[in-house]
């Protein structure tokens, strides 16, 4: 009963929020526009429920830089203070509430992840069974402090239990978190774990083989949302940073 309640709830709020906070969101664009350059939203492809790819928006909180070789640099050389600002208070993650309008997120679900990513989920990850949301049980219970194993286990626990009650209790204490920035990473430091598929490589889960060639999933996953029409249409410009991004690869020696 609640899940088709939850997209009514899911639509007041965000249609509500983008309203009250335009205010804002004019001035972190401008903010974002001057201090970390254009474009201002930053795109990136996520995988949402069942594994359907969507567009993910955040307010744009690195730069561009690239070394002499034409490679983007690491993300603590990119990030600026204001970025990191932005990511401390999760003042980045505002623009998601459009992904929310439009029903690729939930204000309250498991955190979507990179492709290359959950290429490798094991199957007793719940995180795609719903939407994925802007903020989550792992979020508020340790948020970057958490390992994948843990994250894994809240997101299955909230798939098991989700109702009214609890969604109410993760944003409530949502806005704890952030005000507290406990758990927070504001991108100046190299977090070697952050990307689930790096983290199996390097504590030998998969091998080097396995780890390129699910890579290569996730490119030929993004290939096929590229060439859909709708994409197309409307992300064509500004795709070339999300893909370079998204899908760094790491060798281990």
């Amino acid at each position: 009963m609640y899940k088709f309640f939850k997209r009514f709830f899911d639509i007041f709020i965000s249609l509500v929020a983008l309203i009250v906070l335009s205010p804002v969101f004019l001035i972190l664009s401008i903010l974002v526009a001057c201090i970390n350059g254009f474009p201002i939203i930053f795109k990136q492809p996520r995988p949402g429920k069942g594994g359907k790819i969507f567009m993910m928006y955040k307010f744009r909180s690195m730069t561009n830089k690239k070394d002499s070789k034409g490679n983007l640099l690491p993300d603590s050389k990119r990030v600026t203070k204001f970025g990191s600002f932005l990511r401390k208070t999760s003042l980045d993650e505002l623009p998601q509430l459009w992904n929310v309008l439009k029903g690729d997120m939930s204000l309250v679900g498991p955190r979507p992840r990179l492709i290359k990513d959950a290429v490798f989920y094991p199957e007793y990850v719940k995180s795609l069974d719903v939407r994925p949301g802007i903020t989550c049980l792992a979020h508020v219970n340790g948020r970057n402090n958490n390992t994948w194993e843990s994250v894994f286990i809240y997101d299955g626990i909230y798939v098991d239990k989700m109702s009214l009650k609890l969604d109410l209790k993760i944003l409530f204490k949502t806005v704890s978190v952030v005000l507290k920035k406990t758990g927070t990473n504001d991108g100046t430091q190299d977090m070697q774990d952050y990307y689930y598929a790096d983290y199996l490589l390097r504590v030998g889960i998969i091998n080097q083989d396995e780890y390129s060639s699910g890579i290569n999933r996730a490119k030929k996953i993004e290939q096929v949302f590229r060439a859909s029409k709708s994409f197309r249409k409307k992300f064509t410009i500004t795709y070339k940073e999300a893909e370079e991004f998204d899908l760094q690869e790491k060798n281990v020696e």
